[in-house]
């Protein structure tokens, strides 16, 4: 299992849904940069869940230990571990179904590719809790960051089909604006159509089904000439961190998709000498990023949440001993939508991205 990822800083990722802990080593952080318990703690309860009637009831403080590379304050040079406990496992409700695929999950693949050894309660390794150690590294990858005077800050775009009226300027996005986003656990610009989308996951909740949607990120004061091509390109460096949480299906830089749609004098976007004396474009059509490296414009992206899979409809399913058919309608607790919860995740990995790329 791969659970290793990064160069310059390097990360170890370990732990299961229901077991003992999750946690994560890093290597490669420079010693003597101090940490800010505080902050990081801030980041962790944006993500804990069963704090909110959006999230699962499974509540977890996320309260995490350092173990090592830590001392008086600040980074030793060593490797740096820390674990999160997991206090409100409930795996009976796995116990019972250990036979029975769950759509949506990785039940049958992990099976495949573990030969059955896989730890299957609450998803095991493939878990959304296993977020939980990202957030802690992200978030003190991103303490570093702002120190050095680099803002990210995400809304929700958009919760099924109920889209966010207002949107980012991505040319010159407000860094207070996207400081205050960052504060809130459910950011949306729209307040109006914050509420129907409440509204929405909540009736969705009711009838035992779930939404997915759509996080928008921005990255403002990146220097020009970050990224390493062909491989470790921007778009490369995130994309990989972003598809490494469980929930995202797709990601687009600046106007993704959308480009193909546009003509060439549409799509470019033209340079002006700034009064500062900085190279800057009119529009920002390719999210700050040309050649897979920064051009000093905000780094724009969005990434797409699924629905979380687990349901409480019934649903068509295999029993994988006796190879018959069954109905599953899933127990236990489970988020109606995953995706206010995915937003400081989907930071974090994008600091932890960013910082990897800068450091020498």
């Amino acid at each position: 299992m791969s659970g290793i990822w990064g160069n310059k800083i390097k990360l170890s990722i370990f732990g299961e849904s229901h077991g003992k802990s999750v946690g994560i080593t890093i290597d490669g952080l420079k010693p003597g940069i101090k940490i800010d318990l505080e902050y990081i703690r801030g980041q962790m309860k944006r993500r804990a869940p069963g704090f909110t009637e959006f999230s699962t009831a499974r509540r977890e403080e996320d309260n995490f230990q350092i173990l090592s590379g830590y001392f008086k304050g600040k980074t030793t040079g060593t490797p740096l571990c820390a674990i999160i406990l997991n206090n409100d496992t409930h795996s009976e409700h796995y116990e019972k179904t250990s036979d029975i695929l769950r759509p949506g999950h990785a039940d049958f693949t992990g099976k495949v590719k573990y030969n059955g050894f896989n730890d299957y309660r609450g998803g095991g390794h493939f878990s959304g809790r296993l977020t939980a150690p990202l957030v802690f590294a992200g978030a003190l990858c991103r303490n570093i960051l702002e120190e050095r005077g680099i803002i990210i800050g995400s809304r929700i775009e958009s919760i099924g089909t109920i889209k966010d009226k207002k949107s980012f300027d991505v040319v010159s996005t407000d860094e207070n604006m996207l400081r205050e986003l960052s504060k809130d656990k459910f950011p949306v610009l729209d307040e109006d159509y914050c509420k129907k989308m409440k509204d929405s996951i909540l009736k969705t909740k009711s009838e035992g089904d779930s939404l997915g949607g759509i996080v928008e990120t921005i990255v403002l004061n990146l220097p020009a000439g970050i990224g390493d091509p062909f491989f470790d390109s921007v778009e490369s460096t995130l994309s990989h961190l972003l598809f490494s949480i469980p929930a995202v299906k797709g990601v687009e830089f600046g106007m993704g998709f959308n480009m193909t749609t546009m003509k060439g004098s549409e799509a470019n976007d033209e340079y002006y000498m700034s009064e500062d004396h900085k190279i800057k474009t009119y529009t920002n059509n390719n999210g700050g990023i040309l050649g897979g490296i920064t051009d000093g414009m905000p780094l724009v992206f969005r990434a797409a949440v699924k629905p979380t899979p687990s349901i409480a409809k019934p649903q068509r399913t295999v029993n994988i001993r006796n190879e018959k058919k069954e109905i599953l309608k899933i127990e236990g607790r489970h988020d109606p939508c995953i995706v206010p919860r995915a937003v400081p995740v989907i930071e974090a990995v994008t600091a932890i991205g960013i910082l990897n790329l800068m450091d020498e």
